[in-house]
């Protein structure tokens, strides 16, 4: 401002300096020859100006309302994830979430859903002894390291669902609930005895994957999910005991195989120990 009016100043007084050299009768008049040179000046100082102040400084960078985050390991697990006492929510985490967050001493229960974590390590969990439920759906997961679950004494529910596991790792001994739903297991990435220590095991989901047998299920389990799958054929060991006549699995309740090849009619005598048929295809 003070700028203009020095300016201004200037202006005015060339214009009564040249007004006086062309004599007491001229006069400054729009029409004039000088009349129309300030006006052209005036008018070429504040377009000028106007186009300025609507560029940045060459010396001062542009604002920015949110500042640049390259990933979410940049920023403690608090500030992106709702923390409440022994609860961790990640969900959509922005920016991408690419890795297991470090999570406070006492979490019981973390849900990372709908994330980008490609890949669980032994070290994510091996400080967080105190985990009772892990839910991990819909992230990129190809790779848990062996031994990733290891320390977790406590854990009851581990939800691995919409990842792309191709194995199985080694798995919690107190698990109640396992769900890889949609994952591309095949058979020959789950161990023949991968659930044969899960004792307290109730519901397995291992529906929409690409597995070409039923593994071994505990004893313990109440609902198996099998639907959507490349299963060919079961046998009387799939379910019961072929040397044992008088064995029964009261507990299963509940078994799907539908949308599977194989056809459940062709063996009957492979569910005689069950208390339910298992929903799938019979024709």
């Amino acid at each position: 401002m003070k700028a203009l009016l020095f300016t201004c100043t200037l202006v005015l007084w060339m214009a009564a300096t040249s007004a006086r050299t062309l004599g007491q009768n001229s006069r400054l008049t729009p029409g004039s020859l000088l009349g129309r040179q300030l006006s052209g000046y005036f008018s070429d100082y504040l377009i000028s100006r106007r186009a300025r102040r609507a560029l940045p400084a060459a010396d001062e960078p542009e604002f920015s309302p949110t500042p640049a985050v390259g990933d979410s390991s940049d920023l403690p697990t608090c500030l992106l994830c709702v923390c409440l006492t022994g609860s961790v929510y990640c969900e959509e985490i922005s920016p991408d979430m690419t890795t297991v967050p470090t999570l406070p001493k006492e979490t019981a229960y973390l849900y990372a859903r709908f994330n980008k974590i490609r890949k669980i390590s032994t070290k994510d969990f091996s400080d967080i002894v105190t985990l009772k439920r892990i839910d991990l759906t819909g992230n990129l997961i190809s790779e848990i390291e062996d031994g990733a679950f290891s320390k977790l004494t406590l854990l009851e529910e581990l939800t691995l669902a919409e990842n792309k596991l191709v194995k199985l790792p080694m798995l919690p001994a107190k698990l109640t609930s396992l769900n890889v739903n949609y994952n591309l297991l095949k058979t020959k990435g789950v161990k023949a005895n991968a659930f044969q220590k899960l004792t307290k095991l109730t519901n397995l989901f291992l529906a929409d994957n690409q597995l070409e047998a039923v593994p071994k299920i505990p004893e313990g389990v109440r609902v198996l999910h099998l639907q959507n799958n490349n299963i060919t054929e079961v046998n009387i060991d799939t379910f019961c005991k072929s040397d044992d006549n008088y064995y029964l699995r009261p507990s299963l309740t509940e078994v799907r195989m539908d949308g599977n090849p194989v056809v459940l009619s062709k063996y009957p005598d492979s569910f005689t120990c069950m208390k339910v048929l298992p929903v799938g295809r019979y024709r």
